[in-house]
């Protein structure tokens, strides 16, 4: 993940990848690459990407652009983010440096992909106080409440004046505010910070949307069970923390206790860490009702059979019409023993659940593995590997965002709920299918009109006997809608 301190030599490392490649790879009749604007002037307006053709993206390491590169542009269509710092941006008042941003901004519409931003403060002259908590080689550290708000709403406005014209519409204010090493002010600060922001965002651009935090995902984890809780729903809340939960218990201390009955759960859901972060989701949920934020952000690293409680969740506690994007979603197993198969059938039941439940853009964090930021195992499981070599789910995701790309997400009819899960992509008058059983026995699909099937990644092959589904996702593409499809299924 590119830390905000990083920018700059990120720059560098994006311009010397792009020298190399284009003297490598540009024939004759190729356009030069698009200018880089300056340090100092503003971008002029030139084509954007506008909109998200495909749900399925990734957030990725800058640094690494030359050996990613060529995946990344499999994922054209889809959106990623930035993070940044108004403390790294402009380290001494009124001289920011924008040049890290410009690279990683005008790269990201090269290759088809749409960028959000994630406003940060940090600490630092802009908010009085030092640092409780810094982290990575950047010492990348929390962000507090700013001394001036017009200080910060005028930054503010300058990053939208600013990258608007690179096709950047969606602004996420801070990250995971939850926690303290993020933030360090209270959930009434955070609001009013947020509402300053907003403000300024859609007066500078009317078209631009503005994001929350994006509460992390053991905080939801949280969220779900004390919803159930409050509801008197109490087995409910218990089965859906041990659902959630079943890869987390132990690695925090004691945030993340075994839970068996309610006393525990209480006693869990009561410590002051999940407190707060209890606290922290009610605030973001009351800036979504008044409409201050226009879109919800989750964060999701469990299990893919989380998602069901957490698709609960959001669909009662997000007001109608609100977007529900996922901009960080990967595995969070310590000590994983799972082999390259299992981990990329996984990913990709934990990404189309998503995409079925009306998630509209998926991100997997990290792309690649990088085996500087953790000692031991692959604690967040990477579709690549550190050189960019495409791993199976690497290849998996590739293909479920081609299935997707210009395509009509559109959940399994009810017809066949309980039988099989997965979603469909419905692009004029054929359906493409991702699906697997939702049991130990396997599931035919009889054969249909141009239908065709394989492993998800893989090459297809005509369906002339059906398709037997078993608990590995395959994908089906047929030249008839979905309902047609599945209406014989046995």
């Amino acid at each position: 993940m590119t830390r905000p301190g990083r920018l700059r030599a990120v720059a560098a490392a994006v311009a010397a990848t792009l020298l190399f490649t284009a003297g490598c790879t540009a024939g004759d009749d190729d356009p030069p690459p698009a200018a880089t604007p300056s340090a100092t002037a503003a971008p002029e307006a030139t084509s954007t990407v506008d909109g998200v053709s495909n749900p399925f993206g990734a957030h990725w390491d800058w640094s690494r652009y030359q050996q990613f590169g060529p995946y990344l542009r499999r994922l054209a269509g889809s959106a990623t983010y930035e993070e940044i710092s108004w403390c790294e941006i402009e380290r001494t008042p009124g001289q920011a440096d924008w040049a890290g941003l410009d690279e990683i901004a005008s790269r990201s519409r090269e290759l088809g992909i749409t960028v959000h931003l994630k406003i940060r403060t940090g600490v630092c002259w802009a908010t009085g106080g030092t640092a409780r908590h810094t982290r990575g080689a950047a010492n990348k550290t929390e962000s507090a409440m700013p001394t001036d708000l017009g200080a910060y709403q005028r930054f503010v406005r300058s990053v939208v004046q600013r990258y608007g014209p690179y096709g950047v519409r969606e602004y996420a204010i801070e990250n995971e505010v939850n926690a303290p090493s993020y933030w360090a002010g209270s959930p009434e600060d955070y609001a009013r910070l947020v509402r300053a922001a907003a403000e300024t965002i859609r007066a500078t651009d009317p078209k631009a949307r503005v994001v929350d935090s994006g509460i992390s995902s053991v905080a939801y984890g949280m969220g779900v069970a004390d919803r159930l809780v409050r509801a008197g729903r109490v087995p409910d809340a218990v089965a859906a923390y041990r659902t959630y939960f079943q890869r987390r218990v132990g690695t925090r201390g004691q945030q993340i206790p075994a839970v068996t009955g309610e006393a525990q759960l209480r006693r869990a859901l009561g410590t002051e860490t999940n407190s707060r972060s209890l606290r922290f989701l009610a605030v973001t949920e009351s800036l979504l009702t008044d409409r201050t934020v226009d879109v919800r952000q989750v964060h999701f690293y469990e299990h893919f059979s989380g998602v069901a409680p957490l698709l609960d969740y959001l669909r009662a506690t997000t007001p109608p019409g609100v977007p529900i994007q996922a901009w960080e979603v990967g595995q969070f197993w310590r000590d994983g023993d799972g082999d390259p198969a299992s981990r990329a059938a996984e990913m990709v039941k934990t990404v189309t659940l998503l995409a079925s439940g009306g998630i509209g853009e998926i991100s997997w964090l990290p792309l690649a593995y990088n085996p500087n930021n953790a000692a031991g195992s692959e604690v967040r499981y990477g579709l690549l590997d550190p050189d960019g070599t495409e791993r199976e789910a690497g290849r998996m995701l590739a293909a479920l965002a081609e299935a997707a790309r210009d395509a009509t997400v559109t959940p399994l009819p009810a017809s066949v709920a309980g039988r099989l899960h997965g979603v469909a992509f419905v692009r004029g008058g054929s359906s493409t299918l991702v699906l697997w059983s939702a049991a130990d026995t396997p599931v035919t699909v009889p054969a249909a009109p141009g239908g065709r099937t394989g492993a998800v990644g893989s090459p297809l092959r005509t369906a002339g006997g059906g398709t037997t589904v078993t608990d590995v996702p395959v994908l089906l593409r047929a030249d008839q809608p979905v309902d047609r499809i599945l209406a014989t299924v046995r």
